[in-house]
């Protein structure tokens, strides 16, 4: 081969006119290679997600099956599937004249529905105060609420049983509504979003155009915070619906009793005697009004998240 040929051969042209092709080509294989990540990455995703939903969900398919199977039955161990008991339990749970089903969870759900209402309503207006207005002692007013947060539960609740019972305002449920609306913890979680999410310059422009205080609260600050209400009213509620401690020390009168109380009536006996078929259809039914609560406001939260002030 001749030295020309050999120029021509390694010229910058010869070099040049390669390259887009080259170029191209290693460009595709990136983009197929990150494809193919992306999609193990999914799939990954997915299954683990799919794992977790199903050990999510299965408590709540034994607690199905259980209902439908007659208290021998369950004694015998675990079914798959279920069985044909599920209206003889029905019929046990409703017709059973110890316990005051109706009425209980006519009491819980008064209970659960007032205090959750209340509790994010007045821990929204206590936030909007202490983070809107100056005024003095307002850093002592939220640190002192906050540090109630350290203080267990059972200590503080001892207190108002006791005052309850000298006072002889036991087997109202008045008493377990009013005490829930102080709640440092639904305050705190306020106060957190209303520092991320409201800007102080809607409050000025709404206080120029004329709108009172208690108006700016209702019409611009309750919108913005839809997801945390949400939030926190669902956690409310399930707290309120669950709580057997005071109810059990407050409400002793038959027709007064929450769903937990009359739970813990079916279980207090000896564990060869009660009726587990029963027992089992009173926590399906128990379920069911946390769930729907639950399908409302989670949708809620979810169609608001990114709404925010805009909707408002």
């Amino acid at each position: 081969m001749s030295r020309i040929d050999r120029r021509l051969m390694l010229s910058p042209a010869a070099s040049v006119a390669g390259t887009p092709n080259s170029n191209s080509k290693n460009k595709k294989d990136k983009v197929k290679s990150s494809k193919g990540s992306l999609t193990v990455y999914r799939v990954i995703v997915y299954i683990v997600m799919t794992v977790l939903t199903i050990v999510c969900l299965f408590p709540f398919y034994v607690l199905l099956v259980n209902c439908s199977y007659a208290s021998n039955d369950i004694m015998k161990g675990f079914h798959w599937w279920f069985g044909n008991s599920f209206g003889s339990n029905w019929n046990t749970l409703f017709t059973d004249t110890n316990i005051p089903l109706t009425r209980a969870f006519l009491n819980s759900l008064i209970i659960s529905l007032s205090a959750a209402t209340l509790t994010v309503y007045f821990s929204a207006l206590t936030a909007y105060g202490t983070h809107v207005y100056n005024f003095k002692g307002k850093k002592f007013i939220s640190t002192f609420i906050i540090a109630i947060m350290m203080i267990p539960t059972q200590v503080s609740s001892m207190g108002l049983v006791m005052m309850c019972i000298k006072l002889g305002l036991t087997n109202q449920i008045w008493v377990l509504i009013i005490p829930a609306i102080a709640s440092p913890v639904t305050y705190f979680y306020m106060k957190q979003y209303l520092e991320s999410v409201l800007p102080y310059e809607i409050i000025e422009a709404s206080r120029v155009d004329g709108a009172s205080e208690i108006r700016i609260f209702h019409q611009i600050v309750l919108p913005i915070l839809k997801p945390a209400l949400s939030v926190q009213f669902i956690f409310s509620y399930v707290a309120n619906w669950n709580n057997f401690f005071m109810p059990s020390m407050l409400l002793t009168d038959r027709d007064a009793k929450t769903i937990p109380v009359v739970l813990s009536l079916l279980t207090g006996s000896s564990p060869a005697t009660f009726d587990k078929g029963e027992i089992y259809m009173l926590l399906t039914v128990a379920v069911f009004p946390v769930l729907i609560v639950y399908l409302i406001f989670s949708k809620g939260l979810i169609k608001n998240l990114t709404a925010g002030s805009v909707k408002g």
